[in-house]
């Protein structure tokens, strides 16, 4: 395996494509705004392609980083379109976060045409990508992982094997619906102790030495909150995506869940209120706006 094709060059996307690059890849990129293909082209051995298809004509390992499932899902059919350029015994790694029904349609899709399918969604943000430290959560075939493993390898520090196709993407949903926890229970008890006339960064220091610590509190409300920085790092709307996807999950497997289905119908209403652009931790104004205080 030493052509890879890599659709989507988002944040995230571009840093891990560059991970590819430099581990010695034979590389083609492709995304939807074609400047900026040809900007990563510019500056590696990277071939910008001008379609789907374009790029993963010849590819033996296909790699898609987009914002959601029905992103990727949308790049399959026309003349242009994935299945119109992918060759039999191809594999497709679909690193978006996504949901794990839309990821199970998009595998059989690909099954039709003899193309293996992975979600393999990542976690560790922009940083982890660009130190090619990012963890790896993969569902579907043991073997096809096998496969798979020397391309992740090179953006991926942690890979895991899941379970079963869909796996890897309700992982990391759920992992993304505790961080939204995270955020808005460490913004309600930081703006009731605000109020309460207490030092949030004293109120951190007592957490952060005590068993209500979380990276939420030691990390993002300290760099982020309370500097009022704010880093647009992860989107808000992104956030949102999957904690309802969480959400929908604990309801098809029909466990009682309170706290994930009130956190989706939080982030929302915060993504709403906040917009497109937003950061996740900006959630964060919208209890302050109920609160009527600011924590900083």
């Amino acid at each position: 395996m030493t052509n890879v094709a890599f659709l989507g060059l988002g944040a995230i996307g571009r840093p891990m494509a560059r991970c590819v690059a430099n581990a010695g890849f034979d590389l083609t990129v492709w995304n939807r705004n074609g400047e900026r293909s040809r900007e990563f082209a510019a500056t590696t051995a990277a071939r910008a392609a001008s379609s789907p298809a374009d790029a993963v004509r010849g590819a033996d390992v296909v790699v898609a980083c987009l914002s959601t499932s029905q992103n990727v899902a949308s790049l399959l059919d026309g003349a242009d379109g994935i299945l119109a350029g992918i060759a039999r015994g191809t594999l497709f790694v679909d690193c978006t976060s996504g949901d794990p029904a839309t990821s199970a349609r998009i595998a059989e899709r690909l099954a039709g045409h003899d193309v293996a399918y992975l979600d393999a969604p990542v976690s560790g943000g922009v940083s982890g990508a660009e130190k090619g430290a990012l963890t790896v959560m993969v569902g579907g075939d043991a073997a096809a992982l096998e496969r798979a493993r020397p391309v992740l390898a090179a953006f991926g520090q942690k890979i895991v094997h899941c379970g079963a196709i869909g796996a890897g993407d309700a992982v990391k949903a759920m992992n993304n619906a505790m961080l939204a926890i995270h955020v808005w229970s460490t913004g309600e008890c930081l703006a009731a102790l605000a109020r309460a006339g207490v030092d949030p960064a004293v109120a951190l220091e007592v957490i952060n030495a005590s068993s209500g610590r979380s990276n939420t509190s030691m990390n993002l409300f300290p760099e982020r909150v309370l500097s009022r920085a704010f880093p647009r790092t992860f989107r808000l709307a992104l956030l949102d995506k999957d904690v309802g996807i969480a959400a929908g999950v604990a309801r098809e497997q029909k466990v009682p869940s309170p706290i994930l289905q009130l956190t989706a119908e939080l982030f929302r209403m915060a993504h709403m209120e906040l917009g497109e652009e937003a950061d996740h931790v900006e959630a964060v104004k919208v209890i302050e706006r109920l609160a009527n205080t600011e924590i900083r």
